[in-house]
């Protein structure tokens, strides 16, 4: 069993950050909803502008508002205006593909893509002559 990436919110701005209040990130219904990520879910969010990385868990937001809180002790984190990613996994033992929305300014849905993963193994480190080769290769 690994952790596979299921679900990413990805360049989200933090519109609200609330230090007395009950630690997670408060994410508009509508995002959890389109990105597939669940109400009480733990997710992993990393902050742009300064690369911190923290864990907490999802609830839901007014759906339509765009707001992307952070509460508690996640809201020394990061500032209002900072960009984030907001990631959600799965424990699995096959591959899966994620769901990734990205956002604009507002948090508004701009993209939808889907990360397809596929298995791949490891081939030579080094090429003709010692030149670098790629280190992974799709297998068959």
């Amino acid at each position: 069993m690994r952790w596979m990436l299921r679900s990413k919110i990805h360049r989200a701005t933090v519109t609200e950050a609330r230090l007395d209040y009950e630690g997670s990130i408060t994410i508009d219904a509508d995002l959890i909803d389109r990105s597939g990520m669940l109400v009480g879910e733990r997710v992993t969010v990393a902050v742009i502008e300064t690369g911190a990385r923290f864990e907490t868990y999802v609830l839901p937001g007014e759906r339509g508002s765009g707001i992307i809180a952070l509460n508690g002790a996640a809201a020394r984190l990061a500032s209002v205006g900072d960009k984030v990613i907001i990631m959600g996994y799965e424990l699995t033992d096959s591959p899966i593909s994620a769901k990734v929305i990205l956002v604009d300014s507002s948090n508004r849905i701009a993209k939808e893509l889907t990360y397809r993963c596929r298995k791949y193994a490891r081939i030579r480190t080094e090429g003709p002559a010692g030149t670098p080769a790629n280190l992974l290769t799709p297998s068959s």
